[in-house]
C-alpha cells in the first residue's frame, strides 16, 4: 500500500470512530476559564481577555462543578484543563486546583508563564498539576510587542526554567502562535526551543478569531501555511518534538506528518468548556452565541447539559456549507474545525485544505 492509502485508511478509520462518538459522547477533557483578566494584551487573543472587568465564579461554585463531575462522571473522569484569561491571577486558584487534586482529577494548564516564580511553581507542585503549555509566540522583541507587555518574554522564560527546576511536571509545552510576520524568526524560534528542556513544541497559525479579526495583517497567506506545514514537516524528521496544533484538515499531503495524529473536532463530543461565569459549551475559542452556549451551572447540572445539548456540535457539518458538501473529503474533515465555523450561517470560514492546494 501507498502511504497515500494507509493514510486513508487511517481517516476512514478514526471517521468511523468519531460517528460512535456523535451517537454516545465520551467527555475526556474539560476546560476551566477561572478568568478572562490577563497581565497581558495579546493581539490574537480568540477570546479578547486582557484588563477587563466580568463576573467571575467563587471557589465554593467551581468546587461543587468538582463534585458534581466526580460524581457523575465516576470510572472515567475527564482531564481538567485549566485557562483564562491569566488562570493564576484568579485569586482561589490553589484552593480549586488543590481541591481537584484531592478528588483524583488529572489536571494542567494553559498560562502565559509570567507569574511563574519559584514560589508559585512550588504552589502548582503542591496542587498537582501534571501538564502545562506556556506560550512564547516569537523572539523577545517581537513577543514582548505582540502580548502588549515589555519584559513578557525574560519572564516567561524565567517561568518555563523555574518549572523545569521544581522537577515535578509531566509534560512541559511551549506554544506558538505563528502570524504572517513571525514566520521568519521560525528557525530561531526553532534555536530557542532546542536549548530548553520541554518534552513539545506546539506550533499553530494565528486564527480569524477574537482580536485577530482586528489585524488582517497578521493573518497567514496560503504560501505562509504551505510554508510552515513545511518546517514543522523537516524539523519532526530530525527528531525534534514539534507539533502543529489540533485544528483543521490538512489533506493527505500533510496529515499523519505534522502530528502524531490525524484531524478531528471533538468539540462537544469528547470535548466540553465551563466559561468564568458558569456557561457551558464546547471549545473555549467557538464564537460565544445563544446556539453555541449549551446552558449555564447556575441553572442545570454540566451532566444534564452534557447528555442532553451539544445537538450544534454532534452532526456532520459538512452537510450544510455547500463548498464542503461537494469535497472530495468531507468524509474525513466533516465540515472542518468548530472554532471557525460561522453557526449563524452555516459555513466554514477557513478551510486549510483549500490554503494547502491552491
Amino acid at each position: 500500500m501507498s502511504d497515500a492509502d494507509i493514510k486513508t485508511e487511517h481517516l476512514r478509520l478514526q471517521a468511523g470512530v468519531r460517528k460512535q462518538l456523535i451517537e454516545k459522547p465520551l467527555l475526556t477533557q474539560l476546560f476551566f476559564e477561572l478568568t478572562l483578566r490577563c497581565n497581558e494584551y495579546c493581539l490574537h487573543c480568540g477570546s479578547r481577555c486582557g484588563d477587563v472587568s466580568a463576573d467571575e465564579m467563587t471557589a465554593d461554585d467551581w468546587k461543587e462543578i468538582l463534585d458534581q463531575v466526580k460524581v457523575d462522571f465516576e470510572g472515567k473522569l475527564p482531564q481538567i484543563n485549566i485557562t483564562g484569561g491569566e488562570p493564576l491571577l484568579y485569586p482561589h486558584f490553589e484552593e480549586i486546583l488543590s481541591y481537584a487534586h484531592s478528588l483524583g482529577f488529572t489536571w494542567g494548564m494553559t498560562t502565559n508563564g509570567t507569574l511563574i516564580t519559584p514560589e508559585v511553581a512550588a504552589m502548582l507542585k503542591r496542587c498537582g498539576m501534571a501538564s502545562v503549555s506556556i506560550s512564547i509566540d516569537g523572539i523577545k522583541a517581537t513577543h514582548d510587542r505582540l502580548r502588549g507587555k515589555d519584559g513578557a518574554y525574560d519572564l516567561a522564560m524565567v517561568g518555563i526554567q523555574n518549572l523545569i527546576d521544581a522537577d515535578f511536571v509531566k509534560a512541559i509545552q511551549v506554544t506558538t502562535v505563528v502570524n504572517h510576520e513571525t514566520m521568519r524568526e521560525l528557525d530561531d524560534l526553532y534555536e530557542i526551543m532546542c536549548g530548553l528542556d520541554i518534552d513539545s513544541w506546539r506550533i499553530m497559525g494565528i486564527e480569524p478569531i477574537g482580536r485577530a479579526i482586528d489585524h488582517p495583517e497578521l493573518l497567514l497567506t496560503s504560501e505562509d501555511h504551505k510554508n510552515l506545514m513545511e518546517f514543522i514537516r523537516n524539523k519532526r524528521l530530525m527528531n525534534m518534538p514539534v507539533t502543529y496544533g489540533c485544528f483543521h484538515y490538512l489533506g493527505l499531503k500533510y496529515e499523519g506528518e505534522v502530528r502524531d495524529w490525524y484531524f478531528t473536532c471533538m468539540a462537544g463530543i469528547t470535548v466540553a468548556s465551563i466559561t468564568s461565569k458558569g456557561d457551558v459549551m464546547a471549545c473555549l475559542d467557538i464564537d460565544r452565541t445563544p446556539k453555541t452556549i449549551q446552558g449555564n451551572i447556575h441553572d442545570r447540572s454540566f451532566a444534564d447539559m452534557w447528555n442532553n445539548e451539544f445537538k450544534v456540535f454532534r452532526y456532520d457539518k459538512a452537510e450544510n456549507d455547500e463548498n464542503c458538501k461537494n469535497c472530495d473529503s468531507r468524509k474525513f474533515c466533516m465540515g472542518g474545525s468548530c472554532h471557525t465555523w460561522d453557526f449563524d450561517n452555516n459555513k466554514q470560514r477557513l478551510c486549510l485544505l483549500k490554503e494547502l492546494t491552491s
